[in-house]
């Protein structure tokens, strides 16, 4: 039995206006008590979850009674420990037992937010989650009251660091880029890349690759840029001769850099600002140079792919005039402006993001041609899209609290980090080769952010443990928890793809992996190199940014057959790849040895080079033919 569509309508947007509602007040007027705000923010998580997404046999949207019974019992038990705040302050947990309150109220919570979570992201992270229960209880030797002491009672379990940064940084992110959106400024990014690329070789598929790096640094999501961004990006350039693998592959691997491209990241960004005791301006600059790295691979592999198949541009009268489009909607640039300049300043990420969405309609009064898009009606759904957009973040931080909670209680991380460097034999090479791997399983079932936090707890000691600095360690990890969404078998942003490019998921996966395979090379560049990381002397960064530089061209070459002056021999592409993995390693040797190569490929391109151009064999044209 279901409620009736127009009540259920109606409700959805009650709450959601209210929580997005709740959370800019709090933004305002400080936060209260952490019980308060994080019990919040997951009540009202909860709620919409059970009201908007499907149960067993209810669909999206529609929910049954049982679903209602299960929204109010999950808002009872995220309430209870803010309505019972005197209690909860001062009890000595792990001392004094729980009441039988607190079992019935703690218990119903683990398992409404397992629930929950499955509706949101699927069975993997609720899995996991009871696999911890299930060695804290046994193996690890803790008792039902001091597990749930350490999960309910206290904030290091689910209401921990992670629901923190949920309630308190990633809710006011995703309302900005839900106003973001709304004001027009997709258009905008789609309409300046086009302006500046899609004249050149291989235009549609540089454009896509702006566009997502733009759009991804406001969404956070890589299958949601792709479906954004993609629906237009990937048919343009089916349309224009690349082969529909690789136009999927373009927009998987663009859009997934987006989660590691400050200024805004994704949601494990700001979570890894809490576990480094840091700003969030700090780690946006730890991030800037590897992402940066990370886009001009992707450019450049798109441009010798353009160039190798002989592809053009589109006719420049098709396009838009840089100038018109900033003169009409560049505005619409400043609200990003604002919140880099707010950090800049000194601000916290959450006061960043609050002068950012309150600059947002502002902003489109100061030209004629946005003015009236931000009607009553569409605020309201922009607060509304805004709630709905962080649930999965908040019910996969409420989730991993859980494993966290009892990796901590446990002393589990310890013992893991035993086992890494037992396996690795205190190897860092084969530390790292173990942490990639795990990285990469962890984020194929996982959200990005829990993905990120698991392997926090188990793997980022024993990395710091072999010398890795630990600003290096983190970003390693999250780069791999990231790069999971275009790693087969479970390459989530390529499947987002492929529903709109029509291609071979095989085919597709391969383009992808061979696209971003930098960015799998990046995280190893500034663990052996910090100075990637803007650590260190600045002689030393510029010269490892200019080394890493070269190296990703000469990768991007040596896999896509082509380098500056034309197609690459099979000793060429052998000593652009040589050159590229030389590169990795900062030192003056290396170094050496790297810009060798490179001279070597140039110069045996500029002697060799044919008089004729050589004709694309039929099976390596993009276009098929």
């Amino acid at each position: 039995m279901f409620l009736p569509v127009s009540l259920t309508r109606w409700i959805i947007t009650l709450v959601a206006v209210s929580m997005s509602a709740f959370h800019l007040y709090i933004a305002f007027f400080g936060s209260p008590d952490a019980y308060v705000m994080r019990g919040m923010h997951l009540a009202f998580a909860l709620v919409l979850a059970f009201l908007i997404l499907p149960g067993w046999k209810g669909t999206a949207d529609r929910p049954s009674l049982i679903d209602i019974a299960l929204l109010l019992a999950a808002a009872a038990c995220a309430i209870y420990p803010m309505a019972n705040l005197n209690y909860i302050v001062n009890r000595m947990y792990y001392v004094d037992d729980p009441v039988m309150l607190d079992y019935i109220f703690g218990i119903g919570l683990i398992l409404l937010v397992m629930e929950a979570t499955r509706r949101a992201t699927g069975w993997a992270l609720p899995i996991t989650a009871s696999a911890f229960l299930l060695y804290g209880l046994t193996a690890g030797g803790q008792s039902v009251g001091i597990m749930l002491d350490q999960l309910y009672l206290t904030t290091e379990g689910i209401f921990g660091i992670p629901l923190y940064v949920s309630a308190t940084y990633v809710m006011l992110f995703i309302l900005f880029g839900s106003f973001v959106e709304k004001s027009g400024a997709g258009q905008l990014f789609m309409d300046f890349a086009l302006a500046l690329a899609g004249h050149t070789a291989g235009g549609p598929a540089k454009v896509a690759v702006i566009t997502s790096s733009l759009f991804g640094t406001v969404s956070g999501s890589a299958v949601a840029n792709v479906m954004t961004t993609g629906t237009f990006t990937i048919p343009l350039m089916k349309r224009t001769g690349y082969r529909p693998a690789f136009s999927g592959a373009v927009e998987a691997v663009a859009s997934t850099g987006g989660q590691l491209m400050p200024p805004i990241m994704g949601a494990a960004a700001f979570v890894m600002a809490e576990f480094l005791g840091t700003s969030y301006l700090a780690v946006a600059a730890f991030a800037i140079l590897p992402a940066v790295l990370y886009y001009v691979a992707v450019f450049v592999a798109v441009h010798f792919e353009a160039k190798r198949v002989g592809m053009v541009g589109l006719p420049k009268p098709d396009l838009p005039r840089l100038g018109k489009v900033l003169s009409e909607r560049g505005h619409l640039f400043l609200p990003l402006f604002i919140i880099v300049g707010v950090l800049l300043a000194g601000y916290s990420a959450a006061f960043a993001a609050l002068c950012g969405i309150g600059s947002v309609i502002p902003t489109t009064w100061l030209r004629a041609s946005t003015r009236r898009t931000f009607t009553p009606m569409v605020i309201l759904d922009a607060l509304e899209s805004g709630a709905r957009n962080t649930l999965v973040v908040a019910l996969a931080c409420a989730c991993a609290g859980i494993v966290i909670g009892t990796i901590t209680l446990t002393g589990l991380g310890l013992d893991f980090t035993g086992i890494v460097l037992a396996i690795s034999q205190n190897s860092l090479i084969m530390a790292l080769f173990l942490t990639m791997v795990a990285g990469i399983i962890l984020g194929m079932g996982l959200p990005t952010t829990p993905a990120y936090i698991v392997q926090v707890a188990l793997l980022v000691p024993a990395l710091v443990k072999l010398g890795v600095q630990v600003e290096a360690a983190h970003l390693f990890v999250l780069y791999f928890a990231v790069l999971s969404a275009i790693t087969p078998p479970v390459a989530m942003a390529v499947y987002a793809a492929n529903g709109i490019s029509r291609a071979g998921l095989v085919e597709s996966s391969w383009a992808a992996v061979k696209l971003g395979l930098t960015g799998y090379i990046i995280p190893f560049m500034f663990v052996f190199g910090p100075s990637l990381l803007l650590i260190g002397d600045w002689d030393r960064i510029l010269q490892t940014v200019v080394t890493a530089t070269v190296g990703v061209v000469c990768l991007a070459g040596g896999l896509h057959s082509y380098f500056f002056w034309g197609r690459a021999r099979i000793w060429e592409r052998v000593m652009l790849i040589a050159a590229a993995f030389v590169l990795i390693k900062p030192g003056l040797l290396t170094d050496l040895v790297g810009a060798g190569l490179v001279a070597l490929t140039i110069a045996s391109q500029i002697l060799l080079r044919p008089s004729e151009p050589q004709p694309v064999p039929a099976s390596e044209r993009s276009d098929g033919n």
